[in-house]
């Protein structure tokens, strides 16, 4: 593994934008601390440090940093779907639109496919043998809820053509249509009292987010626009939740009557302008200092395992509290001085297990043999989509209740465990063959 990253890192082209790939280990890093630091724990259930003491919410303006993570990603893919498109025979888009799926999926969804298949069989032989309760219950009902992300990733791939074509079109017009619409949608929601229509903005808040990377793969966003997005950013969210029906956290909070998460709000689209400013502000430094050899290996090491780590990470968490039970250690009472003083332990013991995980792991994100530039356009679509109600279904329903039928709604449709697993691995399947081609 040493010597692999070493030569990666040395074979790295002088054209590579390093910081990005700073930023997306990052972006992962900060949500996984998040969540281990975020995590209230006690013999009696799990409960959210965030609502013990809501003087700490605040902190949610720096840890909350997935827009970062989109915005890295339509960057990315500005980059991939335009170098397919040079290497294209005439008249192959379609082709090409499901070979850049193919391509973008695999190390999303390779080792999301091994963490869905793993769990999935561990929670049906629990269930089996009648467990289920308590912290083994919780654990199988919370253990997939990062995978909301990774349902919006794949939508922001599957419509990287046609923004991507507005993009080139309109510029930060684009953006601001996006923006745009993400207005409206709050207007019509709590001025105007519409039924549904927040859940909208899953797609125009995480799409305009998407749509500034395309703006940076072109160099439209310098040091002015970088001040400018945010410092408009954080001045437009402290008014907005100053004064507006948003709330102080930028994370969901058990029993809130409004998330600026689920579903997103203007809120956390002022907030995602501001991160992207701050970011971009600070890329000097950083590049300059990503050009030191072992920074950059590092770098380049947890890129390699940063998505297998994200996937486990609610694994490894609930482990160290599952074991610390069962060694009857004591669980201080949320936020007292025990409580923090035991924190330095329980990360340690995180991360370690984290890292076994990873070692046990990993090998499923590595890529896979590249496969020739041909496909089936609406085939790779079709699994797309598949795979993104899968995910997303599974991320609300959890893995707890698998014997009983339980579910959970997905745009209004009563979604199982059992049938998103079915959507997301025949999704899977298809992005596969049509990225290899019909046969």
């Amino acid at each position: 593994m040493g010597s692999s990253v070493r030569e990666l890192a040395g074979a790295t082209p002088a054209t590579r934008d390093r910081y990005v790939d700073l930023l997306r280990v990052g972006s992962l890093g900060a949500v996984v601390l998040g969540h281990w630091l975020m995590a209230a724990v006690t013999p009696d259930g799990v409960g959210n440090l965030l609502a013990v003491v809501p003087a700490l919410q605040p902190l949610t303006w720096l840890l909350q940093v997935m827009p970062v993570f989109f915005f890295v990603g339509g960057f990315s893919h500005a980059l991939s779907y335009r170098s397919l498109l040079r290497k294209r025979p005439e008249g192959s888009e379609d082709s090409v639109y499901s070979a850049f799926l193919r391509a973008r999926l695999q190390r999303l969804l390779r080792p999301t496919m091994v963490f869905v298949l793993v769990w999935g069989a561990a929670a049906l032989l629990v269930q089996l043998l009648g467990g289920g309760g308590g912290l083994t219950g919780v654990t199988l009902r919370m253990v997939t809820q990062p995978l909301w992300f990774i349902g919006i990733y794949l939508a922001m791939v599957a419509f990287t053509p046609p923004l991507l074509r507005l993009h080139e079109r309109y510029g930060w017009g684009a953006f601001a249509g996006l923006a745009g619409a993400a207005v409206a949608v709050d207007v019509l929601r709590f001025a105007a009292g519409v039924p549904y229509v927040e859940f909208l903005n899953f797609a125009f808040v995480w799409l305009a987010v998407h749509q500034l990377g395309f703006l940076r793969a072109d160099g439209r966003i310098r040091l002015r626009r970088a001040a400018l997005l945010a410092g408009g950013g954080l001045i437009a969210a402290t008014a907005l939740v100053a004064f507006g029906p948003y709330p102080l956290s930028m994370v969901g909070m058990p029993g809130e009557k409004v998330s600026n998460m689920a579903p997103p709000t203007l809120a956390l689209l002022a907030h995602g302008l501001w991160l992207v400013g701050a970011v971009e502000l600070l890329r000097a430094p950083a590049a300059r200092l990503l050009e030191r050899p072992r920074v950059w290996r590092t770098v380049v090491a947890a890129n390699g395992v940063a998505m297998t780590a994200f996937l486990w990470h609610l694994t490894a968490m609930f482990g160290v509290y599952g074991a610390l039970l069962a060694l009857d250690i004591d669980l201080p009472e949320p936020a007292s001085a025990a409580w923090w003083a035991q924190v330095p332990l329980r990360l340690a013991l995180a991360a370690a297990l984290t890292a076994a995980l990873v070692a046990a792991f990993r090998t499923f994100e590595r890529p896979a043999a590249s496969a020739p530039v041909q496909g089936h356009g609406p085939l790779a679509a079709l699994g797309a989509t598949l795979c993104l109600l899968g995910v997303l279904g599974l991320s609300m329903v959890g893995f707890g209740g698998l014997l009983d039928g339980r579910t959970a709604l997905l745009i209004a449709i009563p979604v199982s465990a059992p049938a998103a697993v079915a959507m997301t691995l025949g999704g899977w399947l298809l992005v596969e063959r049509a990225g290899r081609g019909m046969r």
